[in-house]
């Protein structure tokens, strides 16, 4: 006799959406969000250039109290900011120039420090969602041809058991 399948587990999201209206509302966010996040979370940021990505990263490193300024890391395309207290360290990674998904990924050793750090991509969809099911994906759009607009409609859409209590509409206060 055939034993039945498991039932698949249960695909759990969190999501909620904010508007931002400056830089230091983004920067903001990113400080309240820090508050939420522990070691062994992965946040995906997607958006078009200046978005906002790194004004978010910026935030999240100061409020989960990193070492060292948190800038775009393009061209080396990994840092590593370590924490000043007891907090995880901070891993900010920037997938735009890397075509290879998880292999390349890989060689940058992300899965060996995602147990104890909280990892950042930025252009990361497509490439990094292999490293684990619980996932924060954070979208930012902003009005497209109008440079000067400020405003941005962020997405946040937490993936996973590790999400599926978590508080994000808590981040619009």
């Amino acid at each position: 006799m055939e034993r039945p399948a498991a039932p698949a587990a249960p695909h759990h999201r969190a999501e909620t959406r904010l508007t931002v209206t400056s830089p230091e509302q983004m920067r903001e966010l990113g400080r309240r969000l820090a508050a939420l996040l522990r070691a062994g979370d992965l946040v995906m940021l997607t958006g078009e250039l200046g978005a906002g990505k790194t004004t978010l990263t910026r935030g999240l490193g100061e409020g989960l109290g990193v070492r060292g300024a948190v800038t775009s890391p393009t061209f080396v395309i990994a840092r590593v900011h370590p924490s000043l207290g007891d907090g995880p360290p901070l891993v900010h990674v920037d997938a735009y120039r890397l075509s290879g998904g998880l292999d390349e990924m890989e060689d940058l050793d992300l899965d060996v420090s995602l147990s104890d750090s909280v990892i950042v991509v930025e252009w990361g969809e497509g490439k990094v969602e292999e490293l684990t099911e619980d996932r924060l994906h954070v979208v930012i759009h902003r009005a497209v041809g109008d440079t000067t607009d400020e405003v941005r409609h962020v997405t946040l859409a937490g993936l996973g058991e590790r999400w599926s209590g978590a508080a994000l509409d808590a981040l619009s206060g």
